[in-house]
This record gives structure tokens, C-alpha cells and sequence, in this order.
């Protein structure tokens, strides 16, 4: 099977306003990423996902959208993004952006023009109820936003609202709207984009559909085959938190989304590392449908968002949370922790390279958040998500390298002390040093990138009888990989029954070992990757 670009990418996700200022300004932008595109090449990195840099309030992180279209001043001109596309194009990157669609700003022209007429063109963009309506589906951010309904006095109606009162959803059910989101994909895949990350894309489908899941799938065969007749490999990344029996539904037969956030797989990765135990991601791992020919799934270790821990058991939730969030600052939203990796694994650099080891041997597209090659930390001074979204540690210069600008003028405060603070932690100073997290995660990428059976229709999870080690089988045509992962602190030698591995050549280890024949031995929070004929 010839594999598409996006199964065989490694995904850097930045967010522009927190990445390089390269004007002074404290803002992160465009150009800073283009400065940076070269370090970011360094990391084997083929994709960028950039999270919104439209014109935007940014009450939201730029999700709440004023103008599909533009780029925020903030963070560059218009010509900054032809610019980035070009020069990512010179070093074989890809650039992918958001397709904010469930919902747009307040501010929006098409809400503002919706609140002032109720026979207008404008109005039925959105969703409206003369006496609200039940909390349903339930609010998002439910200890901040406690109903979806929401009154507007110049509009004498309620607004419907699944996310922040400030970012109305869509009538995504209406021809016009839909003409109108058409227009927003065409104009960015003409700039050159390789593909869209889609927000919310569970929520589309319910109003897409008007509650008819059936009709509302049908949005995604919409955006497929307009997209298919410009750019026909071009990636659709589906933030999609369902059961994983409706997977199916997203994929289609390959002419709906392309890839899939693999929500389930991320609770089980953290589930399994704070148990120490392969198990549950296994079996995590085992329950997932087979994607089409040219999909797959898309997985990643931290992001811009909470670690959302909903659907585990009451009891696999619990254990989770006291481990990694203890201090109930360190949760959010009922449901998640807000927290980066680093600090829910006390900083140990082995063990985050393990997680990483771990992350690369899914049988899909890894993602890795900016700073996480580093082992940035969180700010839990700062409110909700924003903990996990503090400017990038170059260096431990004053600015940490990431801006000229005084501190007070930065877009949120860099961390400033404690273990985690730019002074310890920063890309300088990894780069310095030989067996730093930075130089384990670029081997990890570099060594991925070359095995070219990694993908989920090659998959072949087995278990051995040592639970902390993750084992997993790629068989390509001639040839096989097999990736261990230890989850425990505690080394172990892997029995491997009748598998003889003494043909096997090691292509990727936390360190030297001796070779292996019946069985293989691993550190704590050990890795090793071998190929065979």
C-alpha cells in the first residue's frame, strides 16, 4: 500500500502568538515561525499545525474567530503567510491550519448584522430560541460556562452557545453558511495549505445535521470532494472526542475526513504510563476500527488543551487524576488536567523521552506540542488552558529568547522560576548537551520517519509477559520493526518465547545494550526499535 504524505508525517503544533516574536512586540508571529523553521527542520519535523492566527478578540486563544480571512495584526501581514508557505515548502514542510467553523467570535460581522434584524439575511447563520432551551448537548467548560443558552438583548432572543457566551454556534444546517465556509477552505488551500485541523468537528456533525447525525456526516463528504477537486492528498484532522464506534461514521469510505485525533488513545496512554502497565492502551488499541486505505489516526501526548480524562471508569479516573493532578489547581473542567507532560513526570528526562519512544510506536501520525522536545513546564498561575500555552524558552536570556519586548508587554507571562523556569529549561541548552531530551526526541523522529510500515493497516500489538513493556509489530513487505517500550521505572528483561531476534538489526535505543537473541533487556523507562528481514 503506497502510503499518502499524512501517514508518514511528523506533526509540530505552535501556536504563532507564543512561538518567536521577531518584531519586539511581546506577540509571537508569522515571521518568527519562518526563522525558526530551520531549528524546527532539525527536529525531523514534516508537518506544522498552527493553531489560529486570524483576526480575533483572542478571548478564546484566536478560536474565537472575527474574520476567517485575515491574519491578526498582531501577527503578521497578509503577505506573511505566502512567505511561511514558501520557505516551508524549500525544507519539505507542510503547513497545516485550523478550520474554526462551529462557532465565530461576537464580534463577527455575521453576528453583528445577526443581532440587529430578525428577518435579515444574517440572522438564522446562527442558532436562536425565543426561551432558550435545556443544556443540551451539555455545556463544554461547564464550571465556567454553565448553560449553552444565552440572552441578547439587542437581538430580544437567546443564542445558542456550546463553548464561551462570546463565540455563537453556527447554523451550520444553512446553505448559506455552508457557501460561506466553502469560501474560507478555497481561499486558503489556493494559498498552498497541505491541510486542516477541524475544530469541534463532533459539533459540526450535530449541526450540520440539525440533531440527523446521518445528514450532518454528510458536511464532511461536502468538504472532502470540494477539497479533493483542488488538492486531492490533502489532510483533514478531525478533532473528534466520540465513542470509537462511530469512528467509522468520520472516516466514511475515505471521502469524509482523512485523519482522526485519537482522543480514546490519549486517555489510555496516560492511563497505562500512571499504571505502569501496557495493558489498557492495548486493549485501547485493539478497539479502534481500521481506518481507509489513505486515513489514519492522528496521536500525540499533550496539546493546547486540557488531558481530558472523561470515559476512563470511575476508578482508572480516579487513580489518573491523584496521580498526575493532585492539587485540584492542577484540574480543570470536571473532566481534565491542565498540565504540560513535563511536570506530571517530575521532569525526568528519561521518562519523558519514553513517553515519546511510546507516542512514535502508535500506528498513526505523531503530534508534538511546541516546547515538549524541551520539557517546557505549565504556568498554573495562569487561568484555564492558558497554563499549558506559555511563549517558547530559547534561551535564558531576559525574554527567554522568545521576545526583545518587556516582559509586561508579552502575550502571557513566560515561567519565570522553579524547575521549570527559561533559565533551566531551554532550546540552547539541550542543544549543548549530547543525550538531552531534545537530541532523544529528534532520533526518535528521525529513526520513525524511515519506517515506512508504521501505519495501523501494518499493526500488530502482541503482549509479553512482563505488563510495563509495550510491544508492538510493524510487518512491511520483506521486512518487520519491532518497538518495546518499558512503562516502569524498574528495568526488565523481556522473555520472547519462540521469537528469535538474533537476525534483528537495533535501530533505536535509550542506550547501548548487549545484542539480543531469546530475550531482550530494557532499562527503566527503556526503548528499543529493531528491524528484520
Amino acid at each position: 500500500m503506497g502510503r499518502v504524505w499524512h501517514q508518514n508525517a511528523v506533526i509540530y503544533q505552535i501556536d504563532p502568538s507564543r512561538f518567536y516574536d521577531s518584531n519586539g512586540d511581546g506577540w509571537g508571529d508569522i515571521r518568527g515561525i519562518i526563522q525558526k523553521l530551520d531549528y524546527i527542520a532539525s527536529l525531523g519535523v514534516t508537518a506544522l499545525w498552527l493553531t489560529p492566527f486570524y483576526v480575533s478578540p483572542r478571548r478564546d486563544n484566536g478560536y474565537d474567530v472575527e474574520d476567517h480571512l485575515s491574519i491578526d495584526p498582531r501577527l503578521g501581514e497578509p503577505e506573511d503567510i505566502d512567505w511561511l508557505l514558501a520557505e516551508a515548502r524549500k525544507r519539505d514542510m507542510r503547513v497545516i491550519i485550523e478550520l474554526v467553523a462551529q462557532h465565530t467570535s461576537d464580534t463577527h460581522y455575521w453576528f453583528q448584522e445577526a443581532r440587529k434584524n430578525e428577518s435579515g439575511p444574517y440572522r438564522d447563520y446562527y442558532l436562536w430560541s425565543k426561551n432558550g432551551g435545556p443544556d443540551e448537548p451539555r455545556p463544554m467548560f461547564p464550571t465556567v460556562e454553565p448553560h449553552i443558552w444565552r440572552w441578547d438583548d439587542e437581538a430580544q432572543s437567546h443564542y445558542r452557545h456550546l463553548f464561551y457566551h462570546h463565540e455563537p454556534d453556527l447554523n451550520l444546517a444553512n446553505p448559506h453558511v455552508l457557501h460561506e465556509v466553502d469560501r474560507i477552505l478555497e481561499h486558503w488551500v489556493e494559498k498552498g495549505v497541505a491541510g486542516f485541523r477541524i475544530d469541534a468537528a463532533s459539533h459540526m456533525v450535530e449541526q450540520a445535521g440539525n440533531g440527523d447525525k446521518e445528514k450532518g456526516y454528510r458536511f464532511f463528504n461536502h468538504v472532502h470532494a470540494l477539497l479533493e477537486r483542488h488538492r486531492p492528498e490533502l489532510m483533514l484532522l478531525g478533532e473528534v472526542d466520540v465513542n470509537v464506534d462511530e469512528f467509522t461514521h468520520y472516516f466514511g469510505d475515505g471521502d469524509r475526513l482523512t485523519t482522526l485525533l485519537n482522543f480514546w488513545i490519549n486517555k489510555n496512554i496516560f492511563l497505562a504510563l500512571a499504571r505502569e502497565n501496557a495493558q489498557p492502551l492495548v486493549a485501547a488499541l485493539n478497539e479502534l476500527p481500521l481506518p481507509p486505505e489513505h486515513g489514519g489516526y492522528c496521536f500525540w501526548l499533550r496539546n493546547h488543551d486540557e488531558l481530558d480524562m472523561e470515559d476512563l471508569s470511575e476508578e482508572d479516573f480516579n487513580f489518573v487524576m491523584d496521580k498526575y493532578a493532585p492539587d485540584e489547581n492542577m484540574r480543570i473542567y470536571g473532566r481534565g488536567i491542565r498540565r504540560r507532560l513535563a511536570p506530571m513526570l517530575d521532569g525526568d528526562e528519561r521518562h519523558q523521552a519514553l513517553a515519546h519512544a511510546l507516542l512514535f510506536s502508535l500506528p498513526g501520525t505523531p503530534a508534538v506540542r511546541y516546547g515538549a522536545e524541551t520539557g517546557m513546564g505549565d504556568n498554573l498561575s495562569q487561568p484555564e488552558r492558558e497554563s499549558v500555552r506559555s511563549p517558547m524558552q530559547w534561551n535564558d536570556s531576559p525574554g527567554a529568547g522568545f521576545s526583545t519586548a518587556r516582559p509586561e508587554c508579552f502575550v502571557s507571562p513566560l515561567i519565570t522560576d522553579g524547575p521549570f523556569g527559561y533559565q533551566k529549561i531551554n532550546v540552547e541548552e539541550q542543544l549543548a548537551r549530547e543525550d538531552s531530551l531534545l537530541h532523544r526526541i529528534r532520533r526518535i523522529a528521525e529513526t520513525w520517519r524511515t519506517l515506512p510500515e508504521v501505519c495501523y493497516h501494518h499493526f500488530h500489538p502482541f503482549t509479553v509477559p512482563q505488563q510495563s513493556v509495550f510491544a508492538a509489530r510493524y510487518q512491511g513487505e520483506g521486512y518487520a520493526t519491532l518497538m518495546f517500550a518499558n512503562l516502569s521505572a524498574e528495568p526488565v528483561v523481556v522473555e520472547l518465547g519462540e521469537l528469535n531476534l538474533q537476525e534483528a538489526v537495533e535501530i533505536l535505543a535509550d542506550e547501548e545494550y548487549p545484542p539480543v537473541s531469546r530475550e531482550l533487556a530494557l532499562n527503566g523507562h527503556g526503548y528499543r526499535w529493531l528491524r528484520l528481514r
